[in-house]
């Protein structure tokens, strides 16, 4: 044999990765609170450790996606042709739109920003020479996007993060973000003589020291849970490991016999719906007459990753279902799941019919998913590359951190979140006022190991749950089983959970479908008491007996509301409600259900 093994040095390099291995599984020993499920690798040191360099962010995935795209365009003369095409025809528009602007000042410009782009919305960016610069900023950010689309042979999710990529790299040198091309940040600065750059210096220091002593947002002191938000009377009537119920006392002599139970996402606390007195879902619930149930999620640690989907199935929403059964016996629950935890819920509610449990009235989903093949932008972080580096990441932690996870969603909304705070607060030297619901984003909890490389492989990778190879109890559960009644929400700008993909609960489930689509946001949009003066939505209900109408055709036919929708949801609960009856006390404590402490409980208190 040629190679004479023994005596290479490639035995000696394999011994020393050997020992190496060796000693990594010692130090897992040795640290108990770094232990990682299963067996410590290299594979996994190393990927955490790039996962933190990268903010989680998968450089393999990266550059598949670059090579993917990158050698398809080397390989199409015609779509480089066309760029140089377009690249020319942008010039001459370009150029004429500085001559038309010397002889008019008010002339057209030859780009629109994008609907959601209000970066050059204001009446010093259309003044000449800022009006040009960004001009040529748009310009540059067309051109790039059609170079990163349309290459013949480019793999879709490759595309989609070419796009998003280079997006992210062109707003980096957006002129909005710098001094000398912002007029807006000119003008302040003339204005006030540079005191704007004196209070931003100190807004940045504020917002440094609070970053790097892991404080809570500036102002978010104000909003404190238990004292003006999450105030709604009641009481912990329930807990294990993984939540507590709380049970709301009623707020009128009699209550609506079918108990209502909130089933919130565990990505964050679950007060989003039981906000300030004035925007709180549940204090709304309670003056209409209903007796609401929810579920308060624990906030996991190193000890709780091994955690799973399941776990949250059947100690959350199954227990909490057991719970209100025994507490409110004989009346079928009204479930509501928002985001995750509708997700959660659907699952829970195909399995019950599945196996004959009855104990569900209704549903009523919020900005629920249920198929994710079109899951909007966060599918971008969602490939094998990626998970398996945020698997690695996971395991040495044994949960995802809220800062990896908010990181991802400021990403999705860069100019948003990133940019336009950095100048507002920064080289405006201004703050904008803390709201309760910027207070509770900024109150995160974190998720295990287990659950979320569960829902990102089965749910968002694979689809099993709309493919129906989703597995509850061994046995696969189908969405095409509900055939309760169903109340959908979604809302137009929704950049987590799109209203086209949650609209596919249409074509998933053989219920009767009430689907709402609201104006705002993911957040803002659900939260929409009817009082708020911008709030408008479409309505159309869906018998499971009809044709299908797609989402474009049931948007231009779907009726028209000016205001919240809150309202149009409670008269869809009162038509599957029985007669009033009298209000039922807090809990049932001879079968196992006392009261254990006072709303909002001890769970949404652990950091």
């Amino acid at each position: 044999m040629f190679w004479n093994f023994k005596n290479t040095r490639a035995e000696e390099i394999i011994n020393k990765f050997i020992v190496m291995k060796h000693n990594l599984k010692a130090r897992a020993k040795l640290e108990p609170e770094r232990k990682v499920a299963g067996n410590t690798s290299l594979d996994q040191v190393l990927h955490a450790n790039i996962a933190r360099l990268t903010g989680g962010i998968s450089p393999i995935a990266l550059m598949q996606a670059y090579a993917d795209w990158s050698q398809h365009m080397l390989l199409s003369p015609d779509k480089q042709l066309a760029l140089i095409e377009k690249a020319v025809n942008q010039w001459s528009r370009y150029l004429d739109f500085h001559a038309r602007s010397c002889r008019n000042p008010h002339c057209d410009v030859c780009i629109e920003p994008l609907p959601q782009d209000k970066r050059f919305s204001g009446e010093a960016w259309q003044k000449w020479p800022f009006v040009g610069i960004y001009q040529g900023f748009l310009l540059s950010q067309q051109w790039w996007h059609y170079a990163m689309t349309g290459v013949n042979g480019v793999s879709r999710h490759h595309e989609d993060v070419m796009s998003f990529v280079m997006r992210q790299l062109l707003d980096v040198f957006s002129p909005a973000n710098y001094i000398l091309t912002n007029p807006e940040i000119i003008d302040a600065t003339v204005k006030q003589h540079g005191m704007n750059f004196v209070r931003g210096s100190l807004n940045f220091w504020e917002d440094w020291q609070r970053i790097i002593s892991n404080q809570k947002p500036v102002g978010a002191e104000a909003f404190e849970v238990g004292r003006n938000i999450a105030v709604t009377p009641g009481k912990v009537i329930f807990r294990n490991r993984l939540i507590e119920l709380i049970q709301y006392s009623p707020a009128t002599d009699k209550v609506f016999p079918e108990p209502v139970l909130i089933i919130p996402a565990w990505i964050m606390k679950y007060y989003i719906l039981d906000l300030s007195p004035e925007n709180s879902l549940v204090k709304y619930l309670v003056e209409q007459g209903h007796t609401v149930f929810m579920i308060s999620w624990k906030n996991p640690a190193g000890e709780d990753r091994e955690l799973g989907m399941e776990d949250y199935r059947r100690l959350g929403v199954m227990e909490a279902i057991k719970a209100i059964s025994a507490i409110i016996p004989k009346h079928p629950i009204h479930a509501v799941g928002y985001c995750l935890g509708g997700t959660i819920l659907g699952i829970t509610a195909a399995a019950m019919i599945r196996d004959g449990d009855e104990r569900l009235k209704s549903l009523t989903l919020l900005a629920a998913q249920f198929d994710f093949t079109e899951a909007g932008e966060l599918m971008l972080f969602i490939d094998p590359a990626q998970i398996n580096l945020i698997e690695h990441m996971m395991a040495e932690q044994g949960f995802l951190d809220t800062r990896q996870m908010s990181g991802a969603f400021q990403l999705l909304r860069s100019n948003d979140l990133i940019w336009s705070k950095i100048v507002r607060n920064y080289l405006m030297g201004e703050r904008r006022p803390m709201i309760d619901l910027m207070a509770w984003n900024a109150d995160a909890t974190r998720m295990p190991y287990r659950m979320h490389s569960e829902y990102l492989r089965q749910l968002f990778l694979n689809n099993d749950l709309a493919e129906e190879r989703y597995c509850v109890d061994d046995r696969p559960v189908s969405l095409r089983d509900i055939r309760i009644p169903v109340f959908a929400v979604s809302t137009v700008s929704d950049h987590v959970a799109p209203w086209r993909s949650v609209y596919k609960i249409h074509a998933l489930t053989n219920a009767d479908v009430t689907f709402v689509l609201s104006n705002g946001g993911h957040n803002a949009g659900i939260v929409s008491p009817p009082d708020h003066p911008r709030r408008h939505h479409q309505i159309a209900t869906h018998d499971d007996l009809d044709a299908y109408v797609n989402p474009d055709d049931w948007q231009k036919q779907a009726t028209h509301h000016e205001g919240s929708w809150w309202p149009c949801w409670l008269n869809w609960l009162q038509h599957y409600s029985g007669d009033p009856v009298e209000t039922p006390g807090p809990g049932a404590p001879r079968r196992g259900y006392k009261p254990l402490c006072d709303a909002p409980g001890t769970y949404v208190l652990e950091k």
